[in-house]
């Protein structure tokens, strides 16, 4: 199993890849899965929907804003408390804003929050579980990044550049942490067939009154493989990436979005 008996954090655990994320490397075979997100009802239904896969994969449920460094310190006390180690650290957590599709017309302020969250929020969680990683002399970072920061897509400025902030803290990370047997990585997410795509759809389709298959068709028309991946295989991707068979991988890109974006 690509997660065997390794202890993996992921934070913004919510309805779409966030929980898809703790419900494969619970599949994967971790030993333990550490929820975290700011709505505890959030946690209660990750841990029900692990739980259903009748697996021996045990779950922790910390709610954390990772605005807060308390908070995140609190998150990575427990795990080491309880399970002695982190293995791994999948960065989920996001704020989109709203934006308008202009840069001019953009509220900064909105984008400083956007900021707040997505890259200063990442890396003081990230801060968190450095010092357990290096005394371990090992473990393993993803960030979750977006395809808007390579192809950009109307309206998403803000966050782009929120995550193209994050994804080049990620090159030095891996440059500072090689040493200590640290790696991090990025995955660059396209369009994912899960609850936000599918709620997009299914307004966007109510708007236009048309079939939602119409609003689906010119999407999955601009991916090589024809169809928009769902977020249960974006997710696997993004695991990989912390499991021991990418052990010579740090510092990297992972673009999984079935061909819609070719570098």
């Amino acid at each position: 199993m690509l997660l065997r008996n390794k202890v993996v954090v992921v934070s913004g655990i919510g309805p779409g890849l966030g929980v898809k994320l703790a419900i494969e490397a619970a599949r994967e075979g971790a030993h333990a899965v550490i929820l975290a997100a700011r709505t505890a009802v959030k946690l209660d239904d990750a841990e029900a929907r692990i739980r259903d896969l009748g697996t021996q994969c045990e779950v922790l449920k910390v709610v954390t804003d990772i605005n807060d460094r308390a908070q995140c310190q609190r998150l990575a006390d427990q795990t080491i408390g309880r399970f002695g180690r982190i293995d791994a650290l999948v960065n989920s957590a996001y704020v989109h804003g709203n934006f308008p599709e202009a840069i001019e017309q953009a509220d900064l302020d909105s984008w400083r929050s956007v900021f707040d969250t997505n890259v200063i929020g990442t890396m003081t969680l990230t801060q968190e579980i450095l010092p357990h990683m290096k005394k371990q002399g090992n473990g393993a970072i993803v960030m979750i990044n977006t395809q808007a920061t390579r192809k950009p897509f109307p309206g998403e400025s803000g966050y782009a550049a929120s995550k193209g902030a994050l994804a080049v803290a990620v090159k030095y990370l891996a440059r500072e942490l090689g040493s200590h047997g640290v790696r991090a990585n990025n995955v660059h997410m396209g369009w994912m067939w899960g609850a936000p795509v599918q709620g997009y759809v299914q307004q966007t389709a109510a708007e236009y009154r048309v079939p939602e298959a119409d609003i689906i068709a010119p999407i999955a028309a601009n991916i090589a493989l024809g169809r928009i991946p769902t977020d249960d295989e974006c997710a696997r991707a993004a695991l990989f990436l912390v499991s021991d068979y990418a052990s010579a991988i740090t510092g990297a890109t992972l673009d999984v979005n079935g061909g819609d974006f070719l570098a």
